[in-house]
């Protein structure tokens, strides 16, 4: 096929397009992000929380639960994550979940922590995305657990699940995960800081009717 000098300025526009559209993209991304964290030796992009909605921002709210102080409660439907405490309060914190096919409900407990995990994909990921590397160091800026994992155990056995934080912050707040439950990594590592190993976990679709208005302006999340 003879291709026209009217082909190349088309190729070439629409290469441009795609350029453009990409570099969008990237900006985009880039706005999620401000400044940098160290932790434990690693140096990691800081969340721009001016960019973030305030719903999904750390902060202390009032919460009915018949739940013991100090478990996790996940209210996948809303994103939302509690740990409750003393007083019908609990800290809420904004989180991404599974998408659909990928979510999951009932009792867990946090069996084991990790400071800036590896990841291994498993293999039912790998079979649907056979371009991933067989693991990811800790520390990596393309882990995607970020700087902390929490992994959830049920009757002593691996669920496969994790709490962690995430690459994606723009994803906090939509069903975006193969059933993990992501957090800003400044809040991952405020969880874990609060959560010993053998803490109870619970994971329902829906309880937002529990949960009324902030009874605090929402913390500055930025410390560690």
């Amino acid at each position: 096929m003879k291709l026209t000098r009217r082909d190349f300025v088309a190729g070439g526009v629409s290469m441009a397009g795609a350029l453009a559209v990409g570099w969008r993209a990237e900006a985009a991304a880039a706005d999620y992000f401000k400044g940098t964290i160290t932790d434990n030796g690693v140096t990691f992009r800081a969340t721009n929380w001016a960019r973030i909605d305030p719903k999904w921002r750390r902060q202390v709210v009032k919460f009915k639960s018949s739940e013991p102080q100090g478990t996790i409660v996940v209210d996948t439907r809303n994103h939302f994550l509690y740990v409750i405490m003393e007083n019908k309060t609990a800290i809420r914190y904004g989180v991404g979940v599974g998408k659909e096919g990928f979510q999951w409900f009932g009792r867990a407990n946090v069996d084991r922590k990790s400071l800036w995990p590896r990841w291994t994909p498993p293999p039912e990921m790998i079979k649907r995305h056979p371009e991933l590397p067989a693991f990811v160091e800790g520390g990596s800026p393309k882990n995607p657990l970020g700087p902390r994992a929490m992994y959830l155990h049920r009757d002593g056995a691996d669920t496969g699940y994790r709490f962690h934080g995430t690459i994606q912050p723009w994803s906090i707040g939509t069903d975006a995960s193969s059933g993990c439950i992501r957090m800003f990594n400044e809040d991952a590592i405020d969880l874990y800081q609060r959560c010993p190993v053998g803490t109870a976990v619970q994971v329902l679709p829906h309880l937002a009717d529990q949960a009324q208005k902030s009874i605090a302006r929402p913390e500055e999340p930025d410390s560690l």
